[in-house]
């Protein structure tokens, strides 16, 4: 018997299916640093305990995205290794704030399946939790994802799609504990812009660039301990190129849009996201925002703001994704839709 595993692959997964995955992980102050080293990030929140605590909370947490990439690398050997393409994302809730020695585990239930007309892959539909040590939920997500059949003469599964909400409701929003921008401090974080300075269908580009190097985003994927094959085997595409982690890019966006959103501190939501066109190394990011809607909180100074957060190739020439076909535009990368806390 082989001691080695290869990997799930679509008919190997039943609806209602429930994966607990390995291995768990302490977080420590060095994701924090390498994650700064690999993305141009600089919200005050995540970078000062003193700016922390002086928003309510008991030190500078661990950005959220970081906290995302380490929960969802623990799906990859069981949902994604065999996969073509991490299509999209819904309903993602962030619970609770992770900080320095937190343990981080994930638990995924599988709740759709879908055979594609090709037969010879199929779309997998999670939904993925992650707890810390207390058994905690800090935050939850569905995504699906394109995966191989490991036989291409393999029975068909029943199609069921979940039922996946266009959009998280602002009242679905966890503020985190403590939280209090009623003094907050305009001058630390970098930018003056609040909550009442945007306007609902306002664009902001984000002016700065990146190009992404080859070394970098296999080292932020192995951070995350993501072992997904299309990242580092380039024989598993047929161009011969190894793709780049999706999260990678959401990062690098994220991480641009401090210019022009500097002060929307904390990712308190994902509505909807999809990976629309591949990535690769040598392609410049850049990214735009598109703010869709504006809500307040009950808790002290805080707002939230809906924004569309759009990865291109490059700057954006204009700020349309779709051609006339509906289909995303080849320079478009990310279509992310989130909800962020901003001080009102």
């Amino acid at each position: 018997m082989s001691k080695t595993f290869a990997g799930n692959f679509f008919e190997d997964y039943t609806l209602g299916q429930k994966i607990t995955h390995a291995v768990p992980r302490t977080v420590t102050s060095g994701d924090r640093a390498l994650y700064t080293a690999l993305y141009p990030t600089r919200f005050a929140l995540y970078s000062s305990d003193e700016f922390a605590r002086a928003s309510g909370l008991p030190a500078s947490p661990l950005e959220d995205l970081a906290a995302f990439h380490i929960v969802f690398g623990k799906t990859v050997p069981d949902v994604s290794l065999n996969a073509v393409a991490n299509l999209g994302y819904a309903e993602g809730r962030f619970l609770k704030p992770v900080y320095p020695g937190d343990t981080l585990s994930s638990e995924s239930e599988v709740i759709g399946l879908k055979q594609n007309s090709n037969g010879r892959t199929g779309v997998v539909y999670v939904r993925t939790t992650g707890t810390n040590q207390r058994g905690e939920a800090v935050m939850s997500y569905c995504r699906w994802v394109m995966v191989r059949k490991r036989d291409v003469d393999a029975p068909a599964p029943e199609t069921v799609l979940p039922d996946l909400a266009p959009a998280l409701e602002a009242g679905e929003l966890t503020v985190p504990e403590g939280l209090d921008w009623s003094g907050y401090n305009f001058a630390q974080s970098g930018e003056r812009h609040r909550w009442d300075d945007y306007e609902i269908g306002e664009i902001i580009d984000h002016v700065d660039r990146v190009t992404v190097e080859e070394a970098e985003h296999m080292l932020a994927t192995r951070l995350w301990q993501n072992t997904a094959k299309v990242h580092f085997d380039a024989t598993l595409r047929e161009d011969g190129r190894r793709l780049i982690y999706g999260g990678h890019v959401i990062s690098m966006a994220r991480a641009l849009s401090f210019n022009g959103l500097a002060n929307a501190q904390i990712v308190a939501g994902i509505n909807a996201g999809a990976h629309a066109n591949p990535c690769h190394s040598s392609d410049t990011i850049g990214a735009f925002t598109e703010v869709l809607d504006k809500a307040e909180t009950a808790a002290p100074g805080v707002g939230a703001l809906r924004l569309r957060l759009v990865a291109t190739k490059g700057g954006p020439d204009d700020y349309s994704l779709k051609n006339d076909a509906g289909k995303y535009r080849s320079n478009i990368l990310l279509d992310l839709d989130y909800w962020a806390l901003i001080p009102t």
